[in-house]
């Protein structure tokens, strides 16, 4: 199964691509989606730069499946909500592309990487690089989007079928490889029309 992490940021997205077969883990890819070099009001046009980035990179990396982390509520009411539309595009990006998409909180992702919830950035890049057999360490967005993907090869299969068993899944079904598909139907209803 190959799967696409992402660590959502409206500055800077990370991405990692990891296989796992058999346990076994490989690493596929890894890099960032910058929208730095757009003015900082220019929403819109940075949500875009976000989508055509991840949707390119879905094109070119074929996943069967894509993790991406959960934002919590920070400091800043506003900043929160601007990540959570670029997170908003992001997704929009995946589901797109008819792939099915897990959800796992920083917590849950520095617990399956590094083993506590604790971890600093640097202990997950180091982790990140000891279980995907790198040369070097990858980035600090990078890296928390492999420890994305890896947390999701480890916990994704046994959390899919754990729903779908408690009746949780709302639409999720097991696809061929173990990970979740959801159900496309769409609920439409007309407006107004004159």
């Amino acid at each position: 199964m190959r799967i696409l992490g992402i660590d959502p940021g409206l500055r800077t997205t990370g991405f990692g691509v990891v296989d796992e077969e058999g346990g076994q883990l490989r690493y596929v890819a890894s890099g960032t989606i910058s929208t730095q070099h757009l003015d900082t009001h220019a929403l819109p046009a940075r949500l875009k730069v976000l989508f055509d980035g991840i949707a390119e990179v879905v094109q070119r990396y074929q996943p069967d499946c894509a993790a991406v982390e959960i934002v919590f509520v920070n400091v800043n009411p506003q900043s929160t909500l601007l990540l959570g539309q670029a997170r908003g595009a992001l997704i929009t990006a995946l589901v797109t592309n008819n792939l099915a998409v897990a959800e796992y909180t920083a917590l849950q992702m520095k617990q399956a990487v590094a083993g506590h919830g604790r971890a600093q950035k640097s202990q997950i890049q180091e982790m990140v690089k000891r279980l995907l057999a790198l040369s070097g360490l990858p980035g600090t967005d990078a890296a928390d989007a492999l420890g994305l993907a890896i947390t999701h090869a480890h916990a994704g299969k046994a959390m899919a079928r754990l729903a779908a068993a408690d009746g949780l899944g709302h639409g999720v079904n097991i696809g061929a490889k173990g990970a979740p598909k959801v159900s496309q139907k769409a609920s439409y209803r007309a407006g107004r029309s004159r």
